[in-house]
């Protein structure tokens, strides 16, 4: 099964919760916390991660918080889970040719090297740019339905 990890799922969202604000707010963890329901036992780790790897600023004390390294244009979903993941491959033998018993022949290898290249194309065109607009227009399409009474 493909599936990507809780910590990954959870900075997504980090950065989602980051990407809606203004450019520089600095956002105290806490907030991010309430706002997205991560649990304070991964938020520190994921924190912790986003910066080592440049999707986030760290300003410690009172009144700090974190903020993104560069504009939510300039990030995208593959990069953020390629940062937690590691790098995408379905098998061994897409990453490992060399080592498959039917090498280039193999058909299902050629199958599962386009499924990688497909999955990879998704995610590196979704920007958080783009997820935070998305988000807001099935937001302003879901209108509360008026009392009647």
């Amino acid at each position: 099964m493909l599936r990507i990890n809780r910590q990954t799922d959870y900075a997504v969202r980090v950065v989602l919760s980051l990407s809606k604000r203004p450019a520089g707010l600095r956002v105290p963890t806490s907030e991010i916390q309430a706002e997205m329901l991560i649990p304070a036992a991964f938020l520190q780790r994921i924190v912790a991660t986003l910066a080592n790897e440049n999707f986030i600023v760290t300003q410690p004390g009172r009144d700090g918080g974190i903020t993104l390294a560069r504009p939510p244009e300039a990030i995208n979903l593959l990069q953020l889970v390629e940062a937690f993941e590691g790098p995408i491959w379905l098998s061994d033998c897409v990453e490992h040719l060399q080592s498959c018993v039917f090498g280039q022949t193999c058909p299902v290898n050629r199958r599962w090297a386009r499924l990688r290249d497909v999955i990879r194309a998704e995610l590196e065109s979704a920007t958080f740019a783009d997820l935070v607009n998305e988000a807001n227009t099935i937001q302003h399409s879901i209108l509360p339905i008026a009392s009647t009474r």
